[in-house]
């Protein structure tokens, strides 16, 4: 909205800042944080009289988590308030881009949304079914990759490799929704201790903000052998905006959770990431850079795979950070551990711009 006005009135004076992206993505970030510090312990606490006994725990997980019976989910809420806020103030409203991944993101979140409450409110705590909330997962990403496919074509690119691969045609978009849905449901699966899944989002973020900006800048784009999207950059808005809601909720995720963000943020902030990836066709490098979240992903799948044929157990349990939880290691230790491991996994996917 501010970029609109200040564009209708020719940029004048001090309103002419608003024309960068660089001083709209800082902005982006303080408000976005600001707004999720303010309405985060009102959020709370009306969560918390709302769901009474709050999300379900797991019998079957570790003892340590039963501890947590009664904090109140559908935190994801908050992250989806300052989140839109911040774009709606901020973005170019002339951006495709932006309104297609606002789309996947808002989507997801909804998705989630009605699957946390199912759980809450219902006395089987099962949520909406595993296919319904694919298929409703697959036609949002879909009818959000078609839009942004208009603009960035069907081209694959991967790492290390100077130009595009393989044109995919029409199968471009099935491919970029699938991406769009396994990291969205990667980053769910991550979301099982207090903080684990919101730090490495915000790690991925910072890493797509500067993807995004370079990607979005003919020159820059050019030097480094990366396709060039023209209108990409204004996604580093996107990107600054996660940053500051991701801060924002942490402040009250950190451990000892006061709230989770349930299916509700965690489906909602991975399918931003896949978004935004489909944007700067850099799909390949969001495996690297989200890595954590696809260890993660393939935890699961591996431990159902080898339990349904042999009947045993790859991982003591399943995702892979409770596995370690099951040797011994503190929430904390896996907690910290982790956030390293996607710091360097982020260094080494930006790596790739350069070594091509």
């Amino acid at each position: 909205m501010l970029y609109w006005i200040a564009e209708q009135l020719g940029f004048p004076g001090v309103l002419n800042l608003i024309r960068y992206i660089s001083f709209r993505a800082g902005a982006a970030t303080a408000t976005a944080l600001l707004i999720g510090l303010i309405i985060g312990p009102k959020f709370i606490g009306w969560l918390r009289v709302r769901q009474g006994k709050g999300q379900p725990i797991r019998t079957d997980g570790p003892e340590s988590h039963l501890a947590k019976r009664g904090t109140p989910t559908m935190g994801g809420l908050m992250i989806l308030t300052s989140l839109t806020s911040t774009m709606l103030l901020w973005m170019d409203f002339s951006n495709r881009y932006l309104w297609a991944c606002l789309f996947i993101t808002v989507g997801f979140g909804l998705i989630g949304f009605l699957d946390d409450y199912d759980k809450v409110t219902k006395r089987s705590h099962k949520g909406v079914s595993a296919k319904v909330r694919l298929l409703a997962e697959f036609v949002v990403a879909g009818i959000g990759c078609g839009i942004i496919t208009w603009g960035v074509g069907t081209e694959l690119y991967i790492p290390f490799y100077n130009g595009p691969v393989i044109d995919l045609g029409p199968f471009y978009v099935v491919f970029a929704a699938f991406v769009v849905v396994a990291f969205g449901n990667a980053v769910n699966l991550t979301d099982g201790l207090d903080g684990l899944a919101t730090m490495p989002v915000i790690i991925a973020s910072l890493a797509f903000l500067l993807i995004s900006y370079l990607v979005g800048h003919a020159i820059y784009s050019a030097y480094l052998g990366i396709p060039f999207v023209q209108g990409a950059g204004h996604l580093t808005i996107l990107c600054s905006a996660m940053v500051g809601a991701g801060l924002a909720f942490l402040w009250f995720n950190a451990p000892p959770a006061a709230v989770f963000m349930g299916d509700t943020g965690s489906l909602a902030l991975g399918g931003a990431l896949g978004a935004i990836a489909v944007c700067t066709q850099h799909e390949i490098v969001l495996g690297i850079i989200g890595g954590l979240f696809v260890v993660e992903a393939m935890s699961v799948i591996i431990q159902v795979f080898f339990y349904k044929r042999t009947g045993k157990r790859v991982f003591k349990m399943a995702p892979i950070h409770h596995h370690f939880e099951q040797m011994g290691w503190s929430e904390p230790t896996v907690v910290i551990r982790f956030w390293i491991i996607s710091f360097v996994l982020a260094l080494a996917g930006l790596s790739t711009l350069k070594l091509r």
